[in-house]
């Protein structure tokens, strides 16, 4: 972003290994190895790309304050243990950590916007817990569970805003990144996410993606 003009998107996802979190790999002309970036640019004087994203997930419990936290790790919320306070709402799925984060991220305030911050990992001798992004100290948090409905609803809202601007033509490609979270939660019921986008894009616009963290 520092680099390239503001009005060049940048848009992509996490290299995921299922519900494992051990290791992934990604390459470009070479064999896929650990620690890459890989990123692709598209260009064209009559090339158009658009993009939408949303979550679907429901916000419960209270509206709490980070109290100790350094760049993407998590330490404290309202002076409590986080990691402790995260185990008590998630019940039963606690035994499950982390594969089961997936599946109950953070809503986070940041100004005006509000912004899910997915769990990658746990450390039980720090105490803490790590997500994909920073959470700030002072930011205000809540908890967040899945809807089934409302994440399948969610899809196909995204491909909508994602489709703004082609009123005129048909996508060539949809490059769709679902999180990994999603897949595990929906199961069997995964494929409604595919299904609803194909509706919105129509038969001919080319389907591919990956289910990343």
């Amino acid at each position: 972003h520092q680099v390239l003009p503001r009005e060049i998107p940048i848009t992509g996802g996490l290299a995921g290994d299922g519900s494992r979190f051990e290791s992934t790999l990604t390459g470009l002309n070479h064999l896929p190895s650990s620690g890459n970036i890989i990123a692709i640019g598209f260009y064209g004087e009559n090339f158009k790309v658009s993009h939408g994203s949303l979550g679907g997930w429901d916000s419960f419990g209270l509206e709490r304050t980070v109290t100790k936290s350094c760049k993407n790790e998590l330490f404290e919320i309202d002076g409590r243990s986080a990691l402790s306070l995260y185990k008590e709402y998630l019940g039963k799925y606690a035994d499950e950590l982390p594969g089961s984060a997936l599946m109950f991220p953070l809503s986070v305030k940041m100004g005006e916007d509000r912004l899910t911050r997915t769990i990658l990992s746990i450390d039980t001798e720090k105490d803490s817990m790590v997500f994909a992004g920073d959470i700030p100290e002072g930011s205000n948090i809540r908890f967040m569970k899945a809807n089934f409905d409302r994440l399948i609803d969610a899809s196909g809202l995204a491909a909508k805003d994602a489709m703004t601007g082609f009123d005129v033509m048909q996508p060539q490609l949809a490059l769709l990144i679902s999180c990994v979270g999603r897949k595990l939660l929906l199961g069997n019921r995964i494929d409604e996410e595919v299904e609803v986008i194909r509706d919105i894009f129509g038969g001919k616009t080319v389907l591919s993606g990956f289910y990343s963290y």
